[in-house]
C-alpha cells in the first residue's frame, strides 16, 4: 500500500497575530477560512497558511512560502501598493522571474513565475 501526502497547510507561529493577520489577509489579499483563538486560517491556492500565535524561532536557514504569479512585476508593483516594504527587485533565470521578501515577523516570502 502507498501512502500518498499532500501539502495542506504551512503554519507560521507569531507572536503578532494582528500585524501577521493584516499582512496575509490584506496585504497579500488570502482569502481567511477560519478564525479560532489564536489561529487564523487562509486560502492561499494549493495548500493553506495558517497562522498560530506562540513565539516564532525560525532556524539557520527557515521555511520559504513562495506564491505564484504569472507576472511577478506587476504582483510586486501591487504589493507595494498594499504597503508591503519588504520585497526585493524582481530577478530573471531565463526560465522564470522571482522576488524575495519577508512577512512582518522576518519569514522568508517569495513571489514566482515558476509553474
Amino acid at each position: 500500500m502507498t501512502i500518498r501526502f499532500e501539502m495542506r497547510r504551512f503554519i507560521l507561529f507569531t507572536a503578532n497575530m494582528e500585524v501577521m493577520a493584516e499582512f496575509y489577509g490584506r496585504v497579500l489579499g488570502l482569502a481567511l477560512l477560519n478564525v479560532e483563538e489564536g489561529w487564523r486560517d487562509y486560502d492561499a491556492g494549493a495548500c493553506r497558511i495558517a497562522l498560530h500565535h506562540g513565539n516564532s524561532a525560525p532556524g539557520k536557514r527557515p521555511p520559504k512560502l513562495v506564491f505564484y504569479a504569472k507576472d511577478v512585476g506587476a504582483a510586486r508593483a501591487a504589493l507595494m501598493r498594499r504597503g508591503m516594504k519588504t520585497l526585493g527587485p524582481v530577478k530573471s533565470t531565463g526560465t522564470f522571474d522571482m522576488c524575495d521578501g519577508k512577512d512582518p515577523d522576518g519569514n522568508a516570502i517569495q513571489i514566482s513565475s515558476r509553474e
